[in-house]
Formats: C-alpha cells, structure tokens, sequence
C-alpha cells in the first residue's frame, strides 16, 4: 500500500511572535520552525500501516526551501522518499490553492491512502485535508482515531462529540485527516538520520504543477490580543454576591 502523507512546517511553538511590518502574518525572520504537530501524528500512522502491511510512505511538502529541514525529519523518521513543492511565498495561496498544489502532487504519487493532520498550527482552518479530497475525486472522513486495512479497502474509528465514536468501512484510494494523539510519536534513529540524506526529495514547483495564485480568501490583519483590567463591584449581601458571581462565572466568563 503507498501511503502519502501531508505535512506542513510551521513556527515552533516555544517561539516568540511579533507582528510583520505589514500587519498581515508574523515577521518570520529569527523564528525557528518545526514539523507540524498533527502531521506528525498522521507520518506515525502511515510508518505504523507500512509496517503491519508493507509498500511504501511517501512524504509531501509544499513550503519554501527551509521546509526541507521537515522533509529530511520525516525521512529520518521512515519516510522511504518524498516531494517538495517549493514555494518561497505560500502566503500568496488561500487554502484552495494550498490544496490544489498538493492535488497536483499528489496525482503525480497516484496514492493509495492519502493522510493528513487535523489542522495546522499556524492557521488552524482545519479543511486541507476535505478540500484535498474533493479536488481528487476520493472519498474522505475526518477526525480519525484508528485505521485497519481489510480485504476491500479500510475500517476507521472516527470521534465525535461527548465521548461518541463512529466505524466506518470505506473504499480505496482514500483521504484521512488523523486525530492527534492517536498514537505516540516516535523519534528518529541516528540510522535513520544518516538514511535520510540519501533518499530521494523530488523538487516541484507552483509554476510546473500548473498552479497559479488567485485567492478568493485573504488574510486582511493579525494582531495580538489586547489586554485590559476592570473592576466590577457586586452590591449586596454577601450571599447575594456570590450567587452574582456564579452566575457571572458561568453565564458570561462560561468556565462554570
């Protein structure tokens, strides 16, 4: 079975962020930058199928040219090769775009099993992986806790809400989006460290996938939240208070 998995760099998140010049994402310059958290877990899902059933796990990135740090991570890790599509400004593409890059990518791999994490670090929107499947063709399901191979494609265990899971047998090829902390991380070996820089990264770009930059959806501003104190004095008795201060509590602040 050959398995592609999606995975993104993002900030570290020990970083310290501060606001660009411009007001539209964070000066990037002095940060340091790491292998998505999520997409980490669906690499560990994918290296966990190999190994119970053999073929192969392939790695794709789209990012600038540092993002080859990730690649070489996820090949260390027992990725048997991947595929970078470098893209110096990915901010210029929307999530669409994002998503058809990777389409385009994933196409040329011609996957069995297509895995991402739930959501990225840095944005957060949590829809590559659907939008992936939709542009594909393939059938998706979102959330997943467990993944079994079977005679006729897979069984997955999907969460849902209030304790509540889902089990579902769908078709092959697939898209997945995998839930963090369905398994435990694993970390690289100095063998493998020393494997991955022998294995094959194979370099794509926008421009040679056929992918142009034409956003319908723009991030206007990013800005650290504002602090601010006030003070509220609640009259009355002193139960009086404190039943005014529940009702606060769960009503307003909700943490009751």
């Amino acid at each position: 079975m050959k398995i592609l998995v999606a995975i993104k760099q993002v900030p570290s998140r020990d970083s310290q962020l501060k606001v660009s010049s411009s007001g539209r994402w964070m000066e990037d310059a002095d940060l340091s930058a790491e292998i998505n958290e999520p997409d980490a877990y669906a690499l560990e899902e994918a290296l966990q199928l190999k190994e119970k059933h053999g073929g192969e796990v392939v790695a794709l990135c789209a990012g600038p040219a540092r993002a080859s740090q990730t690649i070489r991570e996820a090949l260390a890790k027992g990725a048997d090769r991947a595929v970078h599509v470098e893209e110096e400004d990915l901010g210029r593409f929307d999530l669409l775009g994002v998503a058809q890059l990777l389409a385009k990518a994933a196409a040329e791999v011609k996957p069995d099993l297509i895995l991402t994490g739930l959501q990225s670090d840095d944005l957060g929107y949590g829809q590559t992986g659907v939008i992936l499947a939709e542009l594909l063709g393939l059938p998706h399901s979102t959330i997943i806790m467990q993944v079994e191979k079977t005679e006729a494609g897979i069984r997955v265990k999907r969460e849902l809400e209030d304790g509540w899971f889902q089990h579902m047998t769908m078709p092959l090829p697939a898209v997945l989006t995998i839930q963090s902390g369905i398994n435990k991380l694993r970390y690289a070996t100095l063998m493998g460290i020393k494997k991955a820089k022998t294995k094959e990264v194979k370099q794509l770009s926008a421009d040679g996938l056929g992918v142009t930059a034409a956003p319908k959806v723009s991030l206007e501003r990013v800005y650290m939240p504002q602090r601010a104190k006030q003070t509220t004095l609640l009259p009355g008795t002193a139960k009086e208070q404190a039943a005014k201060l529940a009702e606060i509590l769960k009503f307003e602040v909700r943490v009751l």
